[in-house]
């Protein structure tokens, strides 16, 4: 399957080739009709066809037009490249468990890039800066704002701008100052790069790449901490990048001479105003989009499209401001996903996660493959041993220094430190990738002598950190016995008593007159409730926010699928005495015990059928109206009652209630059904303690804690209702 798979790839790949071969030869056909020899006259050059004039000889019944479909075509046939490629990867398991998905498709890159090169003689095919940062790299990182988990984000917020902003300045300087320190010692040889242009390569090569840095700390499962240390830095340092990038090539345009105290001081003033306006930017239309949603009631069919439109402009018009694009998506996904999650269908929401994880991963899967295929020019190749090894021992040396020395300053102020462990993954994670390359790629030919060294020099380094640390972080994980993430969800006992904890210490910080962390998430909550969820979110959303309801919605959920998995398992065993009596039946055999059970098994089915009806007309919601399917361009669904969930939630409380006093009270339990199919001296039980139905199955908790919480939660919310 696996060298089917590549061959089909290898076949397209070799078909777009031939196309464009074809599409050529054409083109010179075309080009000495259209220049004919002297002497030559040619005939019916009349200009009644119409058209261009064209002489027309006739009606075509099939003509080749390549150049009317020629870039829509070639790109979605990269795309399904890009798809196949992905798929080939995926194969094989236990590769990908060893070498990093992104390292494959590198590789898969490579392959791809010599078929073109061979084909054409040439590197026809390549990333360019404006398809990168325009239509390949948003998608990508308005996933990952969106997806961001925001409580661990904003409470690791300090640190994680520390290591972004301040670490990226060090990273920078510290890499161009080396490197011209170097050269200044004769280490690179004669290369015309000056001070100002080591810093801007030093400022591009600090950038850490979001994707690569994803793609292999979710196979390793780091814990949160360190996962949303290193993720939170490496998203917001591509905007740092950026920025840092913009003002050193804005000072190689002035010129050395011409840079002075003002000059430094509007640069560093134009790096904050850049950074913050941008995410500025993204705030504003995150607040946009969650009014937007607010208001969709009767267009859900298109809401999921607001998100992925008005994400987009807000990348666009920071880039329009000559702001960060890349913090105005990401701040627009962090700020966004709780009100729209709350405003949007349930099955809008769902739209927007697997569109927005099918655009990131396809854009992923081209920019990796694509970094291959740009490497197999041999054109762009300047080879410089010094600059190259210096380069690649600066990245690194440096990063480790600058992550333990503001570790070192975190910890004195963090109440939980980040253990010596932790730093070094931390600073082995720096992984490099095509956001690098997108800058290296953009730079002036004019101003820059030597760009093909730096272009040469950022695909080695992207190419050796995310090939040797992608392919050595699991194993360097494994042998330092890193805290590894907790795959178990929080029991309702344990969340009651974080929930319980963290409103201590608001109160303990509170008391003692100290405003610290808890204390401000406490008041931004506070304002957030008062004001931002009434001016965000729909009605009916808020309605929703109601903490017990969402509890007890869990425990009817885990109860339904607990019933379903019941109810399978039954099945399960049925087919399989249904298959056994099959069996012997063909075999001739004759069972020493009686096996056929049909008619007590259609009694019972007969039985819980009719019991299931009743408690399903006693205990779901029963529309006011029929249900009439019929099609609509609009809507998904008709007949839609806002109440529905909040009447089913009264009903199932006062059976819960029913149900605990019956268990934990001594009080009678609730009547039982009868049916005609029970016998009256024996009636037949119905499953579970309390009143059952498939999306509550009441049953007395084990844990006395939870139990005295629920009868308290259930009087006190049924009081509520009556009143």
């Amino acid at each position: 399957m696996a060298c089917r798979t590549c061959l089909w790839l290898l076949g397209t790949t070799f078909f777009t080739c031939t196309v464009r071969l074809v599409v050529e030869g054409t083109e010179v056909g075309a080009t000495q009709e259209s220049h004919p020899e002297p002497g030559v006259v040619g005939s019916n050059h009349s200009q009644a066809g119409g058209g261009h004039g064209s002489s027309i000889s006739g009606i075509q019944i099939v003509t080749f037009k390549w150049h009317h479909v020629e870039a829509p075509y070639l790109i979605a046939l990269w795309i399904l490249v890009a798809g196949v490629s992905k798929m080939v990867v995926e194969l094989n398991h236990s590769l990908t468990s060893v070498i990093p998905e992104s390292a494959l498709l590198i590789i898969i890159g490579w392959i791809l890039g010599g078929i073109i090169y061979g084909a054409d003689k040439m590197q026809t095919f390549t990333l360019t800066p404006t398809v990168f940062f325009f239509y390949l790299l948003p998608q990508v990182i308005l996933d990952a704002g969106y997806f961001m988990p925001n409580k661990l984000f904003f409470s690791n917020m300090g640190a994680i701008l520390v290591y972004a902003v301040i670490g990226t300045c060090w990273n920078a300087a510290t890499v161009g100052l080396g490197l011209w320190g170097c050269w200044l010692g004769g280490a690179m040889g004669d290369i015309d790069i000056g001070l100002l242009q080591f810093l801007l390569f030093g400022s591009l090569i600090a950038a850490v790449d979001p994707v690569a840095v994803i793609a292999v700390f979710e196979e390793v499962h780091v814990n949160e901490v360190l996962f949303i240390m290193v993720f939170g830095e490496s998203l917001l340092n591509d905007g740092v990048t950026v920025v840092l990038f913009n003002v050193f090539d804005a000072f190689v345009s002035l010129g050395g001479a011409e840079i002075d105290a003002v000059e430094i001081i509007k640069g560093i003033i134009s790096f904050f105003v850049v950074a913050f306006g941008g995410s500025l930017v993204g705030i504003i239309f995150a607040l946009l989009i969650s009014l937007l949603t607010r208001c969709t009631k009767n267009i859900q069919i298109i809401e999921p499209g607001f998100i992925f439109i008005l994400g987009y402009l807000s990348y666009l018009t920071a880039e329009m401001l000559s702001l960060s694009a890349i913090l105005s998506i990401v701040f627009c996904g962090i700020c966004c996903q709780k009100y729209i999650n709350a405003n949007m269908d349930e099955r809008s929401v769902t739209t927007v996660r697997y569109v927005m994880k099918v655009l990131a991963n396809g854009s992923e899967t081209i920019i990796f493959v694509f970094l291959g295929i740009s490497a197999i020019d041999p054109a762009v190749w300047v080879w410089n041993t010094g600059f190259i090894l210096l380069t690649l021992l600066f990245i690194f040396v440096f990063r480790f220094i600058g992550v333990f020395l503001l570790t070192w300053i975190l910890n004195k102020y963090r109440l939980v430190p980040l253990e010596f462990i932790d730093q070094v993954v931390m600073s082995y994670g720096g992984l490099r990738g095509a956001v690098a390359y997108g800058l290296v790629a953009m730079l002036d030919e004019n101003k820059f002598k030597e760009k093909n060294l730096m272009v040469s020099t950022t695909l080695i380094v992207v190419y050796f950190t995310v090939m040797l640390q992608g392919i050595t972080m699991k194993p360097l994980v494994t042998w330092l016995k890193v805290k590894r993430a907790a795959v178990t969800e929080l029991t309702l006992a344990e969340k009651i008593q974080n929930r319980t904890f963290d409103h201590m210490l608001v109160a303990i910080e509170d008391i003692s007159g100290q405003i610290g962390h808890n204390y401000m998430r406490d008041k931004w909550h506070n304002f957030e409730e008062r004001w931002l969820c009434w001016f965000l979110m729909k009605p009916s959303a808020r309605k929703s926010r109601d903490y017990i309801f969402n509890i007890f919605h869990q425990l009817n959920l885990k109860d339904a699928m607990s019933y379903v998995k019941e109810v399978r398992a039954t099945h399960q065993v049925r087919e399989s005495h249904d298959n056994l009596i099959l069996y012997l039946q063909t075999q001739d055999i004759v069972p020493s015990v009686c096996l056929d059970m049909h008619e007590q098994d259609l009694t019972m089915r007969e039985s819980e059928d009719f019991n299931a009806h009743h408690l399903l007309q006693q205990h779901l919601y029963r529309g006011r109206k029929q249900h009439r399917h019929r099609y609509s361009r609009s809507h998904l669904e008709t007949n839609r009652d806002e109440n529905e969930v909040q009447e089913i939630f009264q009903r199932t409380m006062r059976s819960r209630l029913e149900s605990f006093k019956s268990a934990k009270m001594g009080v009678a339990p609730a009547k039982k059904i009868q049916t005609k199919h029970q016998k009256k001296d024996k009636p037949q039980k119905v499953r579970g303690e309390g009143t059952f139905s498939p999306f509550l199955h009441v049953r007395p908790h084990s844990h006395p804690l939870i139990g005295n919480v629920m009868c308290m939660l259930c009087n006190v919310y049924v009081m509520l209702c009556h009143f």
